[in-house]
């Protein structure tokens, strides 16, 4: 089996959407898709997807929204991205000051509760939204240092673009015009994934369909 480590978004896990379609489409090609749920606090999450690309030795790495920059910090394989959230930490780091704020954190929390399931447990404290900023910059150091294959994904009805933490531009900005725009939302819609993102990932991984 070719291993296929997924990385989901913030409030994702262990039975996301997207990486469950991928693993159906992809199991006949012999491709094994993996996503577990990893912790919110950044530093400790890169701690854990490191153990795992050591434990899996993945041929690909996809990173969902949040999920992109962990995915940017790994080195030695190509990467696809769906929806990548790289301005994030600028938002993170304004909250980050409110939760200062006597219950802000317990509204937080409240607001962004992730559905029951293998859900990524979300707590927005201080300490953890300060250390987005630093995420981001090693994620993009991570990503110059090695010439690794960056391609994305952007739904042109992603409402995260209007606020700027999805950015077309960002991305151009430090990867240029490897990026795909299709007719849909942040979430990536079904048939786009069974169709143009499985397409991609054979066609990285150089099996025929």
């Amino acid at each position: 089996m070719v291993n296929v480590l997924y990385i989901h978004g913030m409030g994702g896990g262990g039975d996301s959407r997207i990486p469950s379609i991928l693993s159906e489409e992809l199991a006949p090609y012999g491709v094994s898709v993996i996503v577990r749920t990893y912790d919110f606090d950044p530093e400790t999450a890169a701690c854990q997807i490191s153990s795992w690309v050591d434990e899996l030795s993945p041929s690909l790495v996809i990173g969902e929204s949040l999920g992109a920059l962990q995915a940017l910090r790994i080195k030695g394989m190509p990467h696809l991205y769906v929806s990548p959230a790289l301005n994030t930490p600028f938002y993170f780091e304004l909250l980050s000051w409110l939760t200062l704020i006597p219950g802000v954190t317990y509204i937080f929390d409240r607001m962004y509760k992730p559905r029951e399931g293998d859900r990524q447990p979300l707590h927005f404290t201080f300490r953890t939204l300060g250390k987005y900023l630093h995420h981001r910059k090693e994620a993009l150091k991570s990503a110059v240092e090695v010439q690794d294959v960056h391609y994305a994904f952007f739904g042109t009805h992603d409402h995260y673009r209007n606020s700027g933490i999805v950015s077309v531009r960002t991305w151009k900005k430090h990867f240029g015009d490897t990026f795909t725009l299709y007719d849909g939302t942040h979430y990536m819609e079904e048939e786009f994934v069974r169709s143009i993102l499985v397409d991609k990932v054979l066609c990285i991984l150089d099996i025929n369909k």
